[in-house]
């Protein structure tokens, strides 16, 4: 994979305006950011492009809104982004055409504008050649920052690509190799960790990935399916009755591509569905019929912790347990930090990604010592399950001859 980034770019952009696709969709409650993981990612890009005199204009979209609906207007992101920065931030209240235009070309060099939500123009999800055209007159560069929308053709993701010299932000380049590292061109042993609620969700991700994976890890709700495909009780347990054929093609598969999979040998289990509920570690062959598999119990993280010491790589996506319900957080929390403590030593690049992976490791305090903690949700998924992105691809180059 090939594609221009930042380096690419004229060292002085004094004067140029650069578009800057971002994620700015982030959650709010009463009008206030609550958190600026997201802002944070994009902090690296726009710094630079500031720094270097460019005329920094970031486009996003945020929420679903039905026209241009005032509660979802990008202003109210101004000031968390600039305190992010720890610079000021303008607004312009759109994001396309000539008044727009002439805006931008008032601006500024080195500073920031947020432009208003992509979204509150119905072209930017059909990625309508006219709103890209419009959107075009706004700057003389383009840059794609935002990983996590990578999966959506729209005007502001893909289409600005092809009409604007097109380049990756710091943050989308760390993505794109990080990923590239851990899928693509792999140290082996690789192995992956998923988990989560259900197998229906990430069936062509399991699917991917043992054609990929030297060992995968099968952990939270889904895993139960997986123990009930091979027999065994579960009591309780959150299961998918109709994916239970699908485990077990998945199990197939695993064992013709040689790829080893993991599932819990102890459990620990509660009657109620609640936090600190009470709770024992059983072997899985001793699941009661009235109880719950709740977490990955001690001597099965143990293995674990043991099998990555022998990995070089580690993707991973979903908790292990019913992390929202303490203790039941213990067995991702736990792997967590032995994932961390190989990575700082050296001997494992580890990728996490999706919402409920980012929440475990930020609780943990070891996101920052993972190699990378992509910020992407559908994106990160899409990517596991081998698609191709349109964001990513619209920023590919032809390799030189």
């Amino acid at each position: 994979m090939t594609f221009r980034t930042l380096d690419d770019l004229p060292k002085d952009l004094a004067g140029r305006r650069i578009l800057v696709r971002v994620d700015l969709n982030v959650p709010m409650t009463e009008g206030r950011v609550t958190d600026v993981t997201r802002l944070e990612a994009a902090r690296s890009t726009i710094s630079e492009l500031a720094g270097r005199g460019a005329r920094v204009l970031l486009l996003s979209h945020f929420g679903r809104p039905k026209g241009r609906d005032p509660d979802m207007t990008l202003a109210h992101i101004v000031p968390a982004l600039a305190e992010v920065l720890g610079q000021p931030v303008g607004f312009l209240a759109d994001c396309a055409g000539d008044d727009i235009a002439a805006e931008t070309l008032k601006l500024a060099n080195g500073s920031v504008t947020v432009l208003e939500n992509t979204r509150f123009h119905p072209g930017e999800e059909t990625n309508d050649p006219a709103l890209v055209s419009e959107m075009a007159k706004l700057g003389d560069f383009y840059v794609n920052d935002a990983f996590s929308a990578a999966h959506r053709a729209h005007a502001s993701t893909e289409g600005l690509a092809h009409v604007l010299p097109a380049f990756a932000g710091r943050q989308m380049e760390a993505e794109l190799r990080a990923l590239q590292a851990v899928l693509g061109a792999p140290r082996r042993p690789v192995a992956a960790v998923i988990g989560g609620a259900k197998v229906s969700t990430k069936i062509a991700v399991l699917e991917h990935l043992v054609e990929k994976v030297d060992h995968l890890v099968i952990g939270g709700g889904m895993a139960n399916s997986f123990l009930k495909a091979k027999d065994l009780p579960i009591g309780r347990s959150l299961h998918e009755p109709d994916q239970v054929g699908t485990a077990r093609r998945i199990l197939a598969a695993a064992d013709a591509a040689g790829c080893t999979v993991h599932l819990p040998f102890d459990v620990v289990v509660a009657r109620e569905f609640k936090a600190h509920a009470d709770h024992r570690i059983s072997n899985v062959h001793h699941v009661e019929p009235d109880e719950m598999i709740l977490d990955l119990g001690p001597h099965a993280v143990e293995a674990l912790a043991d099998l990555l010491k022998t990995c070089a790589t580690l993707v991973w996506n979903g908790p292990l347990g019913a992390f929202e319900l303490p203790p039941f957080d213990t067995a991702t929390l736990a792997l967590a930090r032995v994932a961390a403590a190989l990575t700082d030593e050296g001997h494992l690049v580890s990728v996490a990604g999706g919402g409920d992976t980012v929440a475990a490791l930020h609780a943990a305090g070891i996101a920052e010592r993972f190699s990378l903690v992509s910020t992407a949700g559908g994106a990160f998924l899409e990517w596991m399950e081998g698609r191709t992105l349109p964001g990513v691809a619209a920023l590919e180059k032809e390799p030189e001859a």
